[in-house]
């Protein structure tokens, strides 16, 4: 199962048990309301109430006459307390107690003659008090009306010191809000009294509103005003003073008028029937710590074909509205659509039908998120019953008691990476592990075990573009949460192909309007985001275009012998040796493949470019990040990178037990093939992104095709550039291969296509008449180059031994005279062990072979 929920309380464990405790105590002591005495057949009264700021869960059931009891579960410490009893049969309708469990305050009614709850009957009561439960003492009547009443306690983010002023919001059916100032003394000890119990000061938070909801951990209060044509989403943030401020008004359109009136988050809402849950429509707002805003909308469903919901984007500045198919039109649609927030992503569920866990960090492409549908066992992972999402991934079942933490199972998206056929799945599975793994240094190996295997799998993109970029955008971002607009996210920028199951429509919506000037923490982030949206086109992503041009323009100048400033290439060539030591200290085991084992200028030119482009991007846009933590990011990025590539190598080498030493005696294995075929992919990634390579990486490469390829497929690709003839490779080449006729074709066909500089000092190593022979042109061209012809004597002087051919013996006088005459130039030349003589030799060998003597 894609998303695995794992039990954090559960009422029939952690407090059942403790109930019969305390009512075998009572019975035993005979103590007449030491505890509760619950029936056997009275315990489907046990359910949750509210879920509070520090996780404590407040719950409630009756005994057998009635009484309404209050307990507290302790998240921490894994205990429950003993609150309050009410000794009437009264209905709970909301419950909260204070940081400190000094007060509690609750709203009731009495049942009507019926039998029913979910109605008020004219002349009932909804009866809202407050209680003194240090110790249990008096009680307060805070409002007695005809309609429901919620009741929340705010939670101070600091609970370092018990607070002298609590604050309590009540939330009424008649579409209001009030805050209550409660002062508290303390007398006899520890006894916490009302201060002034006769006068609490209130005030009116919000009003006119159809739908509210409650962030228990931000301590925030999003409710939906009706304006005459529209609907606007407002926010209120409470401080730990209790004072608070309208943050944002951001319309929405959606229609609310006709939908009555709801709350979420505001305790157990078994007031409404739950039987027509798809009659009503869905809301909820979800955020994270990066600046989120999510608006998740389903309306009353209207076909039982297909189903519509809406996410709102914010801080993106879109909304996308998906319709998703049902299968056929005979389809039930009996359970009401559910939102989970998991932090990165928004998880969309309907039992029995579709799953859709939507990335909401990234939105932009609808292949960033995974939908599955059908008969995967995945559309049935989730408990039937309604969930409420909290804050944190956390996830209510109040039917069964069960408070969950929602997380991504991240072994099942491993195993439904290898089996899944469409290129979409394979992208957001991707995506997801990398984003919300807890472990990454395992999940990036089994996702290049994957990668190896399956590097041609996808044909809508590019697997190992999109492994190594989105991997190395998630390790470095958690330093900062504004990286998401500075770095790519990944290799694919547009996405046409059909996502089976599912349409989408986008559309461009009005951002939201702060209502304050001066941003701290989320707000700020938001903010951030929302200006980046208003301001930042085009995008400010990394491009290395810019590094691609630079690059070329100094491997030109090194071709025709000029160069940039000393200052200017020393500094590339030190952010080279910061990256590869940053590398190396991040990998303390042997690398068996053998890489980093030359110098590789070209390499370490486009790292140290990578570096200072990157790192003056970084700085421009940045703000409030220190100058030398930016240079360190950029380090470790493009070491990141770096290093994923020689994991991607390492793991297949060590897979097929290659010998970092290849032996040229016999035939390539089918594992050097597809090890050869693996480094053909990554260098097709790696250029078409422009990043570097580890230093040797084209040597092994060129190296294992020599081994591999048959020859006139080789020098294809020598000649269309996918192998690179180094140096290093060359010369190993000429040195570890024998003088068979096939391997001096070889030769000769590399040799050919050097670089005149380094095909003179590979010749060098080739003892074969056709090397004499190049090194034997290339020496009389340099000394022919600058020569001015002089009168000669007609009598030439013959050596011993010297051959009877007079223009040879001319021709090599020359040569010996213009080499007196120069022998510091040739020295500097590389010309010192090649002289008239080498050449007379070379000349009469090759004239030899010529006329087959």
């Amino acid at each position: 199962m894609a998303l695995r929920l794992v039990s954090d309380f559960d009422l029939r464990k952690d407090v059942l048990p403790w109930l019969r405790s305390q009512r075998a105590a009572s019975a035993a002591a005979g103590a007449r309301g030491g505890g509760p005495g619950v029936l056997e057949n009275n315990y489907e009264s046990l359910r949750i109430l509210n879920v509070e700021r520090n996780g404590n869960i407040i719950y409630t059931c009756k005994d057998d006459k009635g009484n309404v009891f209050f307990g507290l579960y302790d998240c921490r410490t894994r205990q429950n307390e003993h609150l309050y009893t009410f000794e009437k049969d009264l209905h709970v309708v909301s419950c909260s107690v204070n940081s400190e469990r000094t007060l509690l305050a609750a709203s009731l009614v009495h049942f009507t003659k019926e039998g029913r709850k979910n109605e008020l009957q004219p002349g009932s009561k909804c009866l809202t008090l407050l209680v003194e439960i240090h110790p249990v003492n008096n009680v307060k009547v805070l409002k007695a009306v005809d309609s429901y009443i919620w009741v929340q306690f705010l939670y101070p983010h600091v609970e370092s010191r018990p607070l002298a002023e609590n604050h309590l919001l009540l939330i009424s059916e008649e579409k209001y809000t009030e805050k209550f100032h409660i002062q508290v003394i303390k007398e006899d000890g520890n006894r916490v009294v009302l201060k002034d119990s006769g006068h609490l000061p209130r005030e009116r938070v919000a009003e006119d509103f159809v739908w509210a909801q409650w962030d228990m951990s931000e301590q925030r209060l999003y409710y939906v005003d009706l304006k005459i044509s529209r609907s606007v989403l407002k926010c209120i943030q409470f401080s730990a003073d209790g004072k608070f401020n309208l943050m944002f008004e951001a319309p929405l359109d959606i229609t609310l008028s006709d939908s009555g009136f709801k709350l979420v988050n505001f305790g157990c809402d078994d007031l409404q029937d739950q039987k027509n849950l798809s009659k009503h429509l869905t809301l909820c707002v979800f955020t994270n710590h990066t600046g989120t805003l999510c608006v998740c909308y389903s309306p009353k469903f209207d076909s039982w074909g297909k189903i519509t919901y809406t996410v709102f984007y914010f801080h993106k500045g879109h909304s996308k509205t998906f319709t998703a198919a049902l299968g056929s039109v005979d389809s039930h649609v009996t359970k009401d659509l559910t939102f989970l927030n998991l932090d990165y992503y928004v998880a969309v569920y309907l039992p029995g039908h579709f799953f859709h866990l939507l990335n909401i960090q990234h939105p932009d492409l609808i292949c960033h998120s995974l939908f599955l549908t059908g008969n995967n066992e995945v559309v049935d992972m989730l408990p039937h019953s309604p969930l409420q999402s909290l804050s944190g991934s956390l996830v209510l079942d109040w039917y069964s008691g069960k408070l969950y933490r929602a997380v991504l199972n991240q072994s099942y998206l491993l195993q439904f990476l290898w089996n899944t056929q469409l290129d979409c799945e394979k992208m957001a599975v991707l995506h997801c592990v990398l984003s919300c793994g807890r472990d990454p240094q395992f999940l990036e190996a089994k996702l290049i075990q994957w990668i190896s295997e399956n590097v041609s799998a996808c044909h809508s993109f590019d697997l190992i573009q999109e492994f190594i970029i989105a991997s190395s955008y998630w390790s470095i971002y958690p330093e900062t949460s504004n990286m998401d607009k500075l770095l790519p996210y990944s290799s694919v920028f547009a996405w046409d192909t059909e996502i089976p199951g599912i349409t989408l429509v986008t559309e461009e919506i009005p951002l939201p309007f702060m209502k304050v000037h001066s941003f701290k923490g989320y707000w700020e982030k938001l903010n951030s985001n929302l200006e980046y949206v208003k301001y930042s086109k085009p995008r400010l992503l990394y491009d290395n275009s810019i590094v691609r041009k630079e690059w070329h323009s100094l491997i030109s100048e090194e071709k025709t012998g000029r160069r940039r400033s000393m200052v200017y290439m020393r500094n590339i060539r030190e952010n080279a040796m910061k990256v590869i030591s940053n590398l190396e200290a991040r990998n303390l085991e042997p690398r068996l493949t053998p890489l980093f084992q030359e110098e590789d200028n070209h390499q370490r030119l486009l790292m140290g470019l990578m570096v200072s482009e990157l790192k003056d991007h970084l700085l421009r846009h940045l703000q409030g990040i220190e100058k030398k933590k930016t240079e360190q990011m950029v380090l470790d990025y493009v070491s990141k990178l770096l290093d994923l590539i020689c994991q991607i190598l390492e793991t297949s080498w060590r897979k097929h037990h290659l010998h970092p030493q290849l032996l040229y005696c016999r035939q390539a294995s089918a594992a050097e093939f597809t090890v050869f075929h693996l480094m053909t992919r990554i260098l097709e990634a790696t250029r078409t992104l422009f990043l570097p390579l580890p230093p040797g990486f084209h040597t092994l490469h060129t190296m294992l095709g020599v081994h591999c390829l048959p020859l006139h497929n080789l020098l294809h690709y020598f000649d269309n550039g996918v192998l690179l003839l180094t140096e290093t490779a060359v010369t190993r080449l000429m040195k570890d291969l024998d003088n068979s006729e096939k391997n001096e074709k070889l030769k000769f066909s590399i040799i050919v296509r050097l670089p005149p500089l380094i095909g003179q000092k590979i010749c060098r190593l080739w003892d074969h008449p056709m090397s004499s022979n190049i090194i034997s042109r290339n020496h009389v061209r340099v000394l022919l180059l600058n020569y001015k012809k002089q009168p000669r004597s007609s009598m030439i002087d013959k050596s011993p031994g010297s051959v009877e051919f007079l223009p040879l013996n001319y021709f090599i006088e020359i040569l010996a005279d213009i080499e007196s005459s120069n022998r510091a130039l040739l020295a500097f030349e590389g010309h010192d062990n090649v002289d008239a003589k080498f050449v007379e030799e070379a000349a009469l060998k090759h004239t030899t072979m010529l006329l087959g003597l």
